[in-house]
This record gives C-alpha cells, sequence and structure tokens, in this order.
C-alpha cells in the first residue's frame, strides 16, 4: 500500500506538471481596470465620462493588430458605472442607468458598440452584497417592519452584539430595529434568503448580457453574499447562490465571463473554485508575493506560490494575475518609484501564469498614498494643465510627478515604461505559449525567477529568466527535470531585445540542464522563444547515444545499484534529485571509459518518496524515477 501511495504521488505530479486543461477566451486577453471618473473628461466638467473614454480608445487598443501605437490592452474593467451618491460607485441607487455624471445610458452603449469595434471586451463591476442608503429599497424597507422592500435587507429586532469578520460592527440601529451592513451603515447588506432579491438580481445579470450587450461582470465583495447566523464570510449559502448565479448568466451568455475579488488567501479562494461557481478569482496572495520578491530580493515565497497556484490549487490557468487594484497603494509607489524594479514587476504580470489585469495608469508610474481616493486620482495624459485629462479644475488633485510621468512623454521614449508594456503585451499576443501554456518551473541560481510555458496546441515554447536581485548575474544555470517540453535542439531568442542567446538541448523526457551564456542585470528579464529550426532529435536519437538502466531493486530500502552503459570514453555526472528538480546528492562526477558501469546508492538518510537519478554524458541527459520506502 506504501508503494502504491507513492507512485500515485509521482503520477499526479507528471499529470499536474505535463497536463494542458482548459481554456477560455478571457486567457488570451490582457484586461485593464478603468475607473471612468478618472480617465478622460469628454465634456469639461472636470470629470471623467465615457464620451471622453471613447475618444481614448485608440490609446487602449486601436484595432489594429500591426500598430505598435497603442497600449495593446484587449479587455477592459470598468470601476462601478451605476448611479450612485459617492465618487466610487460601490453603493448603488439605481442598478440599470448610467451614473449621470459619465453620461447617459446611449453613451456607454456608444462606447461599447466602439470598444467592441476595436475587439475590445468590456466587463463592468456588478455590486450586489449591498446598496447604497439613499436606494429606492432601503427607503422603503427601513419605513417599518410591514414595508414592501423590508425583508429585502437583514433587519433584527434587537442588535445581536456578534462583530464583523474584520471584527467590526455590523449592526446599524434606525427605528427601534437595527441593520445589517458588513461594510458601513451606509451600504447596508442584501437579504439572498429572499427570492425575491434573486430574481432582481437576475432581471439586472439579464439587462446588462441581453438588452446593454456586456461581455461579463466583475464580482465585488463575493464571500459576504449571505449570512448564515454568526458566519458571515465564506458562508455555504454563499455557495449556493453562487452556483445559481452561473447557471443564470450562463444561459443568458455561455460565452459571459464573471471574475470575483474575494480579498482573502489562496487557501480560503480554493474552495471557490470547484467548476460551479463563476469563472475565477482574483490571486491576491501572488500580487503580494511579486512585490515582496521585487522589494527583498528573496524569490523563495513566490516561487513556492506558483507551484502551489500550478499544481494543487486552481484549474488549469483560471486565476487572475495582478500588480494593484483600486483599493491599493499603486505600485510604482510599492516599489519606491524605481523604475527597473516597476519594469521587472510589468515583465512578471505579463509572462507567468493566469489572466492578467492592468489597474489604469500602471504603465505611466502613477503614484498614491494611502487614501482610497489618491489611489484613483486622474489619468495623466501629457506635461500640460490638469496632465490633460480636463480643461477645467479636475475632481481631485493631481500627483505633481505628472510633469514626467505621462503618456504623451513617454509615448516618445523608446526606454519608458510605457514603452515597456507595449512590448510585452504584443508578445504576449502574439506567443501563445504565454497566454495558455503549461507552467514548467525552473530550478536556478538564488536571486533569479526561471519558468517555461508550453503550448502543446502548437508547440510554442517560452522560457522566461527574472532577476529580482540587486546583481548582475552571469551566466545562470537553469534545471528542470521531466517537463512536458519536447525533447530537441532549440535556438534561443530574446523577444524582448529580439538577440538570439545560443543554442539548446532538451533531452528525452524533457530534461533541461544548461547555462544561459548571457548577463542579466539588476532588475532584468529575458523571454526566451525557444525556435525548433536547427531541427529536433528524436527520442530514439538520444537513447542511441547511451543506455541508462532501471534502478535495481525499485523500490528500494535502503540501497539500489544504477547501471549505465556509456558508447565512448568521456565526463560523465550522475546525480538524486527530488520531485521539485533540485539536486540532493551527486553520486558521481567524473571521467569513465566506455562501457558498462554501475554506482550503488545508500538511501538511509533520505526520506521515503519517490526521487530521480539523472546522468549527464556527451551532451545529452536522461532520467529515470526511483522510489525508498522505509
Amino acid at each position: 500500500m506504501k508503494y502504491f501511495k507513492l507512485l500515485l504521488l509521482f503520477v499526479s505530479f507528471q499529470i499536474i506538471l505535463n497536463a494542458q486543461g482548459k481554456t477560455y477566451w478571457w486567457n488570451d486577453q490582457v484586461f485593464y481596470e478603468i475607473f471612468v471618473r478618472s480617465f478622460y473628461d469628454g465634456n469639461n466638467d472636470g470629470i471623467g465620462d465615457f464620451k471622453g473614454l471613447t475618444k481614448k480608445l485608440d490609446y487602449l487598443n486601436d484595432g489594429n493588430p500591426s500598430s505598435t501605437k497603442s497600449l495593446g490592452v484587449t479587455a477592459l474593467w470598468l470601476m462601478p458605472v451605476t448611479e450612485s451618491p459617492s465618487y466610487h460607485g460601490y453603493d448603488v441607487i439605481d442598478y440599470k442607468n448610467i451614473e449621470h455624471d459619465y453620461g447617459t445610458n446611449q453613451d456607454f452603449k456608444d462606447f461599447l458598440d466602439s470598444a467592441h469595434a476595436r475587439g475590445i471586451k468590456v466587463i463592468i463591476d456588478l455590486v450586489i452584497n449591498h446598496t447604497s442608503d439613499q436606494h429606492p429599497w432601503f427607503q422603503n424597507s427601513k419605513t417599518g417592519a410591514g414595508a414592501v422592500y423590508r425583508n429585502w435587507y437583514v433587519w433584527s429586532t434587537t442588535n445581536p452584539g456578534v462583530p464583523g469578520p474584520w471584527g467590526e460592527s455590523v449592526w446599524n440601529s434606525y427605528g427601534g430595529y437595527y441593520y445589517y451592513s458588513v461594510f458601513n451603515s451606509g451600504m447596508p447588506d442584501l437579504n439572498f434568503f429572499n427570492q425575491n432579491v434573486k430574481n432582481e438580481v437576475s432581471g439586472i445579470v439579464d439587462y446588462w448580457l441581453d438588452s446593454v450587450k456586456v461581455d461579463g461582470f466583475r464580482l465585488d465583495a463575493v464571500r459576504y453574499y449571505c449570512e448564515d447566523g454568526n458566519v458571515m464570510a465564506d458562508a455555504p449559502s454563499t455557495f449556493s447562490y453562487l452556483k445559481e448565479f452561473r447557471n443564470h448568466y450562463k444561459s443568458d451568455n455561455p460565452d459571459a465571463m464573471a471574475v470575483g475579488e474575494a480579498w482573502t488567501n489562496t487557501a480560503s479562494v480554493i474552495p471557490y473554485v470547484d467548476g460551479t461557481g463563476i469563472d475565477f478569482y482574483f490571486e491576491f496572495d501572488t500580487a503580494t508575493d511579486i512585490i515582496n520578491a521585487i522589494n527583498s530580493g528573496n524569490t523563495t515565497t513566490l516561487i513556492s506560490q506558483m507551484n502551489n497556484l500550478v499544481t494543487v490549487r486552481y484549474p488549469f490557468l483560471q486565476y487572475g494575475t495582478f500588480l494593484t487594484n483600486h483599493d491599493q497603494v499603486r505600485i510604482f509607489s510599492q516599489l519606491n518609484n524605481n523604475y527597473s524594479k516597476s519594469k521587472l514587476a510589468a515583465s512578471i504580470l505579463l509572462s507567468m501564469p493566469g489572466i492578467p489585469f492592468m489597474y489604469y495608469g500602471e504603465e505611466i508610474g502613477m503614484t498614491s498614498s494611502s487614501d482610497d481616493p489618491s489611489k484613483r486620482t486622474p489619468m495623466q495624459w501629457t506635461n500640460g494643465t490638469n496632465a490633460g485629462f480636463t480643461t477645467v479644475n479636475p475632481w481631485h488633485s493631481i500627483p505633481s510627478t505628472y510633469t514626467t510621468y505621462n503618456v504623451q512623454t513617454m509615448s516618445a521614449d523608446s526606454t519608458s515604461l510605457l514603452s515597456w508594456y507595449k512590448k510585452l503585451i504584443r508578445i504576449r499576443e502574439n506567443y501563445s505559449s504565454l497566454r495558455r501554456g503549461i507552467y514548467v518551473p525552473l530550478t536556478t541560481v538564488q536571486g533569479l525567477y526561471a519558468f517555461g510555458r508550453y503550448n502543446q496546441d502548437d508547440n510554442d515554447i517560452t522560457i522566461s529568466v527574472h532577476n529580482f536581485s540587486s546583481l548582475t548575474v552571469n551566466n545562470p544555470s537553469l534545471y528542470i527535470m521531466n517537463s512536458s517540453i519536447p525533447d530537441g535542439n532549440y535556438k534561443l531568442q530574446d523577444l524582448l531585445t529580439g538577440n538570439f542567446e545560443g543554442n539548446l538541448n532538451i533531452n528525452y523526457g524533457g530534461n533541461v540542464n544548461f547555462s544561459l551564456n548571457a548577463s542579466l542585470p539588476p532588475y532584468s528579464s529575458m523571454i526566451l522563444k525557444l525556435d525548433p529550426s536547427t531541427g529536433v532529435q528524436s527520442n530514439e536519437t538520444v537513447l542511441r547515444t547511451f543506455n541508462l538502466g532501471q534502478n535495481y531493486p525499485n523500490p528500494f530500502n535502503p540501497t539500489t545499484t544504477i547501471k549505465f552503459e556509456i558508447p565512448s570514453a568521456g565526463n560523465v555526472k550522475l546525480s538524486i534529485y527530488n520531485l521539485l528538480g533540485q539536486e540532493i546528492k551527486n553520486l558521481f562526477e567524473g571521467y569513465l571509459i566506455e562501457g558498462t558501469h554501475s554506482v550503488e546508492f545508500d538511501g538511509k538518510s533520505f526520506n521515503s518518496g519517490v526521487y530521480f537519478y539523472k546522468l549527464d554524458c556527451g551532451g545529452f541527459s536522461m532520467s529515470r524515477k526511483m522510489i525508498l520506502l522505509k
């Protein structure tokens, strides 16, 4: 039974590493989050609007695949666009009418048509956990126990006194009763145990998908939809409702997409992604790990997190990646306005697995402090008056750095952060491995993070190498065992520079073990395209080069003998590796004559488990699995 469990562990590891799962249209997109109030003022009142946004669509994507002028994003997430008494819009008073500051419903439809004509998808924020306390439903609900909309919200005759998910007060007194609101008293929670509420939400979904034709939704505050007694976050009834919600929007449009904001650790998000709820969720832990790794130069936590995501956590590539969003201090500020670190952050976001989301202004180094309005300031278009956002006083002051960090100035500089984002987005667009490819973690030197991406559908292969350290790294070694990457000889071209960086031989079993003939300056990246134009070498040819037999016995306890045959004299190396591709013991390294050789491995000091042994000889490598039982 112990052997069977270990074999299952090995098999599951191989399947996870090598299997390419189902992907969807959203896997091909680079999303761009926009706060309409701050994007561009089209009617000179100091407030961004849909006429202004429509005028700036060519900046985002001009619809010409061969153009390099636009940013190149292919999908937009719009923060709340419906009527609200607040500047941010997350307290709705009318779910079917556009915020009057932003224009009319027709203005929105004109914008949507223009976006779709350029091939840009559009999703909108759907805020249904709560409404504004000024919403007509709540205005009626608070009139008394017999009100028509009384049970559309959560009322209590006494104060339950139970604190909220963060220890906050969630029960608010009104008219001798108490109503529930997880965020603040101005945002009372809707009651999703009331079928009328669910029916109304379904009607709102129908309106936006069927009548208006948006492409999907970003769902705010998903974790708090339902309250099961004192369980105010991640309640069982929330999971049940999300299944109903999915069934409804997919019945409207099977291609409609919904992404959820479940702002918590990865382990707490996983129960939401069992395939029965909405399509995917944002990966907050990964965003934090990227920033921490860049600032510290230590990649350990980020690499571990990524191995978790792709091996035991999410359905294949179904999670949203990002650096920061509208609730967080902007990435440029978190990286201390460091240009090189900001380019590195962009390189990681747009080469790693997942569905990337950018926050508007991220590409030009916009900054913020910790208060929410400062995180949502007007877009910086030029170095002129009001950053080119408006001809009158803007709704919010603009950071003084706009004179340097703006679209106009940075568009004219081929080395700017904006130009870097444009290049990365086009590389991701042009190479399917970066959008839909399997993730292949590579072992390398400290301070570097390297991984391969392989799309089995069209054999597109890339290897990304990122330097998180403050030092130049010369000729780094890269290694992986038993990956899904096809064996063969490849030319390496750095897609970021266009330079050819030598050749790479991937041996039978997808083994990669080579030193990159290049130097990586601090906080720099390489995205290497593997071009098989030199000719792919067959497995049979590799096998004829030398013969690496199976260890015997296998399973073993505690010793085993490894035999191998080499066709001519030369230097060989035989080593033991763990499942993560880390070398844990060098059994032999030196010169051997032609013929058959054997090496005994004593595993007394090792734990039971699955290991690999790997032989390097004459420029080729081969590996086999071995199982230790104790």
